[in-house]
């Protein structure tokens, strides 16, 4: 588990390919790895890899074919700058929001632009993920815990405040770039308690006639 508080940026030295998998080398720069040891997990732009190997000046981390296909991990050049951030333990300070590093889809930023002394954001999302967004709500964006401002259909946006634009790659984010997005767990969760025993079929679904039947709506 994480908080969605990035602690370094990294940046992805080597990538080999192996099948349809691939291991990647990402040299940590200035994150503390003193207390890393061989199996630890990082997050590396909100994506929850296992430290195999510990080279010395960062790690080495085998990504499945899975997580190259559905995080911007798979398409992430040789050189690029990565958020980092260890696995949190009972004397972390949880100043984000629960993140477990299990990234639910791509979003892609549609504006950007200066919003006072910080950036404002839009982000599209995939319309299966809109709902899981609200306004004011957790949202965790290549690893960091942000808060939404606003919600207009399967797009939502954000402010980044000067200090997570220095201590992040959101610097460098221009309109087209895509991004992990994991949604706020509780959500996830939420959407299954609410189908009960219905969660068991897999053509049930939470729908307005669900709610309605459920006195929800």
């Amino acid at each position: 588990m994480f908080t969605g508080i990035i602690q370094a940026i990294g940046r992805i030295a080597e990538r080999q390919a192996t099948g349809t998998d691939a291991r990647l080398y990402v040299q940590t720069n200035n994150l503390d790895m003193n207390t890393v040891q061989q199996g630890d997990s990082i997050a590396v732009n909100g994506v929850c890899l296992t430290a195999v190997t510990l080279p010395g000046d960062g790690f080495l981390a085998d990504v499945s074919g899975e997580t190259l296909k559905y995080t911007t991990l798979g398409e992430q050049p040789v050189g690029s700058s990565v958020n980092l951030e260890k696995a949190l333990t009972p004397q972390t300070h949880l100043g984000g929001h629960i993140v477990s590093g299990h990234v639910d889809g791509i979003g892609t930023i549609t504006q950007c632009y200066d919003d006072g002394r910080s950036t404002r954001l839009h982000i599209r999302v995939p319309d299966d993920l809109a709902k899981y967004i609200a306004t004011k709500g957790s949202i965790c964006i290549d690893g960091i815990s942000l808060t939404v401002n606003a919600v207009q259909g399967a797009e939502f946006t954000l402010n980044i405040v000067p200090h997570t634009l220095e201590k992040t790659t959101l610097a460098k984010v221009k309109v087209g770039h895509r991004v992990n997005l994991e949604v706020d767990i509780i959500a996830r969760y939420l959407e299954r308690l609410l189908l009960g025993k219905k969660a068991a079929n897999p053509t049930d679904s939470i729908n307005e006639t669900f709610l309605q039947q459920h006195g929800f709506a």
